[in-house]
């Protein structure tokens, strides 16, 4: 099955805490603190995979998580890193973090980081200094990153064919390239795209044919508008063309409801290389069709052929080849490399809201600080008071009419607040 769409969850691995530990042995004065820190959670990467054609495989499991990172040990012992997740996905995947564009992937071997793992806490060893010798503190794991993400598939190829259901595309794939798509005398018989790679005269190239277009696929009619994404990346069009008329409709008229439907989709599209492929020549009353087709467009260049004897094949592909060595006008890469300007905007530690009568402290820095430490150690209650103090909060809230009594609420965690 072709999956070219796909969402997923992604949640990296939760660092493990921090160990309280004292070294106690016989004969060993002043064994001092020993606890180990908390390992690293694991990370989740996307890779390319060159064998990958589809993203089915993502899409039986919605959610995926990387392991967590193990609890540090005494003896200045550190907790195992969690494993770090890669999952496999095709050339020419987009990937979109949290609505926002991500990454275009398109080398065998590529590899990026979509979600971190958070880090261990702390173990007591960790807080030693010489004013502070017997520390009796230590930290939680800090929590990994999640994301949902979006993967949208673009196929890579050099060559795109395009034209009406039934105009003679697959078969002229089948006849070209070792690829074998489904054939039949039916409207929409190819449901999704097929590739296939033709050798000629010693030279390779990567074609997709794509399944019908028909009047109206900007909007999403029938099956183009879905898969008219894959050929963003191609240099050349080939619009096929059936010359024989046995759909019952006039074969200039359907070169000029393609070329519509291609302008209104993107306008990069009909500034490619485009060449005019007049196929099913070895069927009755196409000679007509093809000088009546003639008259209308004097100055370009037609190839008249039969995807089935394979007359005139060889000179499309020729002039395929020829096509491929002259440059575009644009890079086709424009309409798919969706950059996004990433803009760096000062953020204070904190920020103080009222909802409902609750204050409400919001802050990348002070919710993880707030996360990571272990309230049931007075030690680290006493660590955590003195920080958030000299951080500024405590004269923030008493800015914003706070009084002893009120509720303060960090994270997942709610405190009263006392002057």
């Amino acid at each position: 099955m072709f999956i070219d769409k796909v969402s997923i969850s992604l949640t990296a691995g939760h660092g493990g805490d921090g160990c309280i530990s004292f070294r106690r042995e016989k004969y060993v004065p002043c064994g001092g603190p020993d606890g180990g820190n908390g390992g690293k959670g694991g990370d989740i990467y996307f890779e390319c995979d060159m064998h990958k054609t589809t993203l089915l495989d993502l899409s039986y499991t919605p959610k995926f998580k990387a392991e967590d990172g193990r609890k540090g040990l005494s003896n200045n012992k550190f907790g195992k890193t969690g494993e770090d997740l890669t999952l496999k996905i095709p050339l020419g995947t987009l990937v979109f973090k949290n609505g926002e564009f991500f990454a275009d992937l398109k080398t065998a071997g590529e590899k990026i980081l979509i979600v971190k793992g958070g880090k261990g806490g702390r173990g007591n060893a960790s807080f030693k200094t010489r004013k502070y010798t017997v520390p009796r503190i230590s930290e939680k794991g800090a929590p990994g990153e999640a994301a949902e993400v979006n993967l949208e598939l673009i196929l890579i190829a050099d060559v795109g064919f395009v034209g009406f259901p039934n105009c003679g595309k697959s078969t002229l794939l089948s006849r070209i390239s070792a690829a074998k798509p489904k054939i039949a005398d039916y409207p929409f018989t190819t449901l999704t795209p097929n590739l296939g790679v033709v050798d000629y005269e010693g030279k390779n190239f990567v074609v997709a044919d794509i399944p019908g277009i028909i009047e109206g696929a900007h909007k999403g009619k029938g099956l183009g508008f879905e898969f008219l994404r894959h050929i963003r990346r191609t240099s050349i069009l080939v619009h096929i063309i059936d010359a024989s008329g046995s759909d019952g409709a006039d074969p200039y008229d359907n070169y000029k409801i393609i070329n519509n439907e291609l302008k209104k989709y993107s306008k990069y599209l009909i500034k490619k290389h485009i060449i005019i492929a007049l196929n099913k020549i070895d069927l009755p009353d196409s000679q007509k069709h093809i000088k009546a087709f003639k008259k209308h467009l004097k100055n370009k260049k037609l190839f008249e052929l039969s995807a089935v004897t394979g007359k005139g094949v060889g000179g499309l592909l020729k002039e395929t080849l020829k096509m491929l060595e002259k440059p575009l006008a644009f890079n086709p890469e424009e309409e798919t490399e969706r950059t996004s300007v990433r803009k760096y905007i000062y953020k204070p530690e904190f920020r103080v809201v009222i909802e409902d009568g609750v204050f409400v402290v919001s802050g990348d820095k002070i919710e993880m600080f707030t996360h990571m430490t272990k309230f049931s150690e007075d030690e680290a209650l006493r660590r955590y008071q003195n920080i958030v103090r000299k951080m500024g909060l405590e004269t923030e809230l008493e800015k914003m009419g706070a009084k002893s009594g009120d509720t303060v609420r960090i994270g997942s965690f709610e405190f009263i607040f006392e002057k």
